[in-house]
């Protein structure tokens, strides 16, 4: 029961960490959450529906009316600063997510600010909070380890993808994550072996996520009593959470992520026979940790992320006191201090090299999306014979990319608007074939999107002739009649969240360009079929799965499959962009002969490397679906295969390609002399399968398998 005048609190950000502290509020009888805001108010309104939150808005000014006690700053870290300021000056006391502010000059300004109202400034150290470290902080001081001599921190983690619009901290600021991350390592090594004194910190580009540049750390740090190492990475799979405390007489280990703590002291007898002695024992207690520990998070006696949400409940009970915060800011304003220091250089050189992507560039004719991928490589080539100054927008530079004082290079996200507005300025037409293929929905919204739309809109803003690349993944494999011609207005598919993200993306982009072009702009949508050629035979053709190192290839291999060569699909896209008559209109390019889905994979066989092939009839496949939905719903989790999935592995048949004829397209090469090309075998004969196809109008085909 909540008392008469309960506490008001109001969150800022309602990101994922943001659920955390709700969670750990909703306990407390005395806390009252009044509101949440964000600068994405869609956002904050859903997280206030899910939590039944009455309050929501795009700005903390905008819930000043509520007259809450305190505020939870959740935001990142550049913006800690001017939010937990704007709060202090309305009268609340504040706890903010670490660091409590980007600079010591700032943490400096909010604990005066504070003083002088008399309110609470509280910065969350959460990892202080967290109950296996607590027991590994007790057993240190406790001496059943001897002295601590030192200590090393171990961690490694993701972010979640970039979705597209204004960039997010972590790809503008370079010491992004060793402000995140590290300052929980300082945190923790300074609970072991006291005030850090000096650190120094070296950081690496690996390369492995072009949006994150310095995503490898190594800091040491000099402490009072002992010396203390972390370990940062943003690169190494699979994720670890751990630390190891060295003692005198003896050690400790946890492993964060798995809530595990071990001491290890020297026993008598051999050496050999201690470390055997160890390594059972140790093998011993993970066998009984771990179950019992997953028991305890599936029954809610293990809460996700506990020292967060600890954290939050002991800065609420010190707030409704009137106390203490555990966390002041004399502990904040030591670590900000350290961080200016070490800190500086990666984000000068961040800076430099995002500055040199905005430089002015060279005079082009076009700007090549994704110029650096399979299809890409061999448009620019294409369009470097017809003596044309190419610009290629990639996400980093590949490795051997050919010198070519013809061809410019623009690295940047296609998700941020202001590189592709960059990159498109100057140029009359824009070849967009850049897309995320594989990741999450973030990636997709970014890559593909978001990507997509600000291709679309720098277009519009520099009257740029639009050629864009969609996918045949759009159209309704599932539900349609393999009697009726496919054609460019054939239906799409009408469920494409059940076929997975990059379907849906793929929809979403066409319909943006489809948009443009119908309010004026000079856009092309050309959708090729199954691409292939030399260097593509790693790629699972139409109907197969990649799974676990093998291709699970359902249904009859009879199949017809929608091949068409990169080099003709090149040829495809140099008349979209160039004929008049194709402004607005779509077009499917797919070769009319026909080769089976057995055919290719027997080809495939010719590439060192090739996973082997299990054929499995449809009907297995859909009974195996069926199982994990049942399972997705009993755990209530998505599952990655469906029976709308399965269905949908068809491969599509029996083109009407009258439109693309009208374009002046055929095929130069073929898919018989290509699968020749490619494979670096004699032209496949006819497939014992028994696919029969004879050419239409327009040079489709038509075919009498029911094979599914």
């Amino acid at each position: 029961m909540k008392p008469s005048n309960p506490m008001r609190v109001v969150l800022v950000g309602a990101g994922y960490v943001a659920h955390h502290h709700m969670s750990a509020l909703r306990r407390l009888a005395f806390v009252e959450v009044v509101g949440v805001c964000d600068r994405n108010l869609a956002a904050a309104e859903a997280f206030a529906t899910r939590f039944a939150i009455p309050h929501a808005a795009a700005s903390l000014a905008g819930l000043a009316m509520l007259r809450p006690a305190v505020v939870h700053v959740l935001t990142p870290p550049a913006s800690h600063a001017a939010i937990a300021l704007e709060a202090l000056s309305m009268g609340c006391s504040v706890l903010v997510e670490k660091p409590m502010a980007d600079s010591a000059a700032h943490c400096r300004v909010l604990m005066i600010e504070a003083a002088k109202r008399g309110l609470l400034l509280g910065v969350n150290h959460s990892d202080l909070y967290d109950p296996v470290l607590r027991r590994a902080l007790d057993a240190a001081r406790s001496g059943r380890i001897g002295r601590v001599l030192s200590v090393d921190v171990v961690r490694s983690s993701d972010y979640p993808p970039y979705a597209g619009g204004p960039l997010p901290a972590q790809v503008t600021q370079g010491s992004y994550p060793f402000r995140d991350l590290g300052v929980h390592g300082l945190y923790t090594l300074e609970a072991f072996l006291g005030e850090v004194r000096g650190l120094e910190a070296r950081f690496q580009a690996s390369g492995h996520d072009p949006n994150l540049h310095f995503d490898q750390w190594q800091a040491t740090a000099d402490c009072e009593d002992g010396t203390g190492r972390l370990w940062l990475s943003w690169a190494t799979r699979p994720l670890e959470n751990r630390l190891v405390v060295h003692g005198s007489h003896g050690r400790i280990e946890v492993d964060r992520f798995l809530q595990t703590c071990r001491v290890i002291r020297p026993l008598p007898g051999p050496k050999l026979a201690g470390i055997l002695a160890h390594g059972l024992a140790g093998a011993a207690a993970t066998l009984v940790q771990v179950p019992w520990n997953v028991l305890r998070f599936a029954t809610g006696r293990l809460r996700p992320s506990p020292g967060v949400q600890r954290a939050v409940e002991a800065f609420a009970l010190a707030a409704y006191d009137n106390a203490s915060p555990p966390c002041g800011g004399e502990a904040a304003l030591r670590v900000a201090r350290l961080l200016d220091r070490v800190c500086a250089e990666p984000d000068r050189l961040l800076a430099a090299r995002r500055a040199q992507q905005h430089e002015a560039l060279r005079p082009a004719d076009v700007l090549v999306t994704g110029g650096t991928g399979f299809l890409g490589r061999r448009l620019v080539s294409a369009l470097r014979r017809k003596g044309l100054r190419v610009r290629v927008l990639a996400r980093r530079q590949p490795p051997g990319w050919p010198p070519d004082p013809g061809v410019q290079l623009v690295t940047g996200n296609l998700g941020d608007p202001v590189i592709v507005d960059h990159a498109v300025d100057g140029v009359a037409t824009v070849y967009h074939l850049g897309a995320a293929m594989r990741g999450s929905r973030g990636d997709f919204e970014a890559g593909t999107v978001h990507g997509t739309r600000n291709v679309v809109g720098a277009c519009t803003r520099h009257a740029a002739r639009l050629v864009h690349v969609s996918s045949m993944g759009i159209l309704d494999h599932a539900g349609r009649d393999r009697s009726v011609p496919l054609r460019e207005d054939s239906m799409r598919d009408p469920h494409p969240e059940l076929r997975g993200e990059y379907t849906r993306a793929k929809l979403l982009a066409e319909d943006c360009v489809r948009g443009a072009a119908a309010a004026g702009l000079p856009a092309v949508v050309v959708r090729p079929g199954q691409i292939f050629g030399p260097g593509a035979g790693h790629v699972p053709p139409n109907g197969v799965l990649a799974l676990a190192g093998i291709w699970l290839a359902v249904g009859s291999g009879a199949q017809p499959l929608p091949l068409v060569y990169v080099d003709d699909v090149v040829d495809a896209l140099l008349l979209a962009g160039s004929s008049d008559g194709a402004t607005g209109r779509v077009f499917n390019i797919v070769d009319p002969t026909p080769i089976s889905q057995a055919e290719y994979l027997r080809a495939c066989r010719n590439v060192a490397g090739c996973p082997p092939v299990v054929r499995v009839p449809a009907a297995a496949m859909l009974a195996l679906a069926a199982g994990m939905e049942l399972l997705g719903w009993l755990l209530r989790r998505p599952v990655p295969l469906t029976r709308y999935r399965v269905r949908s592995l068809r491969p599509l048949c029996n083109f009407d390609l009258g439109a693309a004829a009208r374009l002046g397209w055929s095929p130069g090469i073929g898919s018989t002399l290509g699968m020749a090309l490619t494979f670096g075998d004699a032209p496949p004969g006819p497939d014992a399968g028994g696919v029969l196809a004879t050419p239409r109008s327009g040079g489709g085909i038509e075919s009498d398998t029911s094979a599914g």
